[in-house]
């Protein structure tokens, strides 16, 4: 399961975030980074999942 999270986090980084953490903080701050640009974003979405662990 947690490659396809890398896999949506690569994609759509918002998408891989929202399958590890839901609504929360995470969330909304990964969403403002792809905005901002989509590396960030990707970076973020990765870190996320990746601590979860």
């Amino acid at each position: 399961m947690d490659f396809v999270k890398v896999i949506f986090a690569i994609l759509l980084p918002p998408v891989g975030v929202f399958m590890e953490v839901g609504f929360r903080g995470a969330f909304w701050l990964n969403i403002l980074l792809t905005l901002l640009g989509y590396i960030p974003g990707i970076i973020h979405a990765v870190w996320v999942i990746a601590s979860r662990r």
